[in-house]
């Protein structure tokens, strides 16, 4: 399997469905979202995007199976899948906040191949593929070289529909406001993961997320030379619910502060 001929084809697909994202948001009313449940929103956007991304993936890996948010494949998980978010951000473009992503990547079982990561706001197009490296617009890109919390800038995601350990959860947060240079939340793992990959966050923790949230993500990670563990030093952060990111230098002492606070 040609892995840098499949991420070509890839970014092809990625900025042909990015367009056609784009016409489907000039229709987008608010009537047309629905809820799969506790704030978990879901728009024609979501799922028209999504059957699009399987057409035009089923054609560069015919024997690939599908593992979507979606559910729009009738093809499940094979050995190779395609591992699908059409819209990662749905609750930024409902309210029209201008971060949010598609987000896909090719797995043989367990494995990340492939992965790409598009972000519709700046119009930038993240990928990479195993042993090739990660790139943004084309450019190589790197993990920053930040050696300290203090010196750091950290992303997250706000849990939004488990809240068992939101105290744990806050607890991480205020410790990390008092030690770093501060937090972000943009609303879209694909892009938290993206920007550590690209160094603009050194580091990037939340828990409660899917595959096909931060598939994607974790290769551009890996590639530009980043570190990655679940909550419990393990690396079940692809199909797990927790996941640490950051630069390497970063990963000890964020997974220190993790399991202070969590069990």
């Amino acid at each position: 399997m040609n892995l840098a001929l499949i991420s070509e084809s890839l970014n092809a697909v990625m900025i042909e469905t990015a367009q056609f994202m784009q016409k489907q948001k000039s229709q987008f009313e608010h009537s047309h979202v629905s809820s799969k449940g506790l704030n978990q929103l879901v728009s024609f956007v979501d799922i028209e995007t999504e059957k699009y991304l399987v057409n035009a993936l089923s054609k560069i890996v015919p024997e690939a199976g599908f593992i979507t948010e979606e559910n729009t494949s009738e093809i499940g998980p094979l050995n190779y899948n395609w591992i699908i978010d059409p819209l990662d951000g749905t609750t930024n473009f409902i309210h029209g906040v201008p971060v949010y992503s598609i987000s896909v990547a090719l797995a043989q079982n367990k494995q990340l191949l492939v992965g790409a990561v598009y972000e519709m706001g700046r119009q930038e197009l993240f990928h990479a593929y195993l042993g090739g490296g990660a790139f943004l617009n084309g450019q190589k890109i790197k993990v920053s070289t930040c050696e300290t919390l203090q010196n750091s800038l950290m992303a997250t995601g706000f849990p939004y529909y488990d809240f068992e350990q939101m105290a744990q959860y806050i607890d991480v947060l205020k410790h990390l406001m008092k030690n770093t240079h501060g937090l972000r939340r943009m609303g879209s793992a694909a892009v938290d993961l993206a920007y550590v990959a690209c160094g603009r966050f050194d580091g990037f923790f939340e828990y409660g997320l899917h595959a096909w949230d931060v598939a994607a993500g974790c290769l551009l990670v890996t590639e530009a030379g980043g570190e990655l563990s679940d909550f419990k030093r393990g690396n079940d952060y692809v199909f797990g619910d927790s996941i640490i990111a950051s630069n390497g230098q970063l990963q000890a002492p964020l997974l220190v502060i993790i399991e202070q606070h969590f069990d």
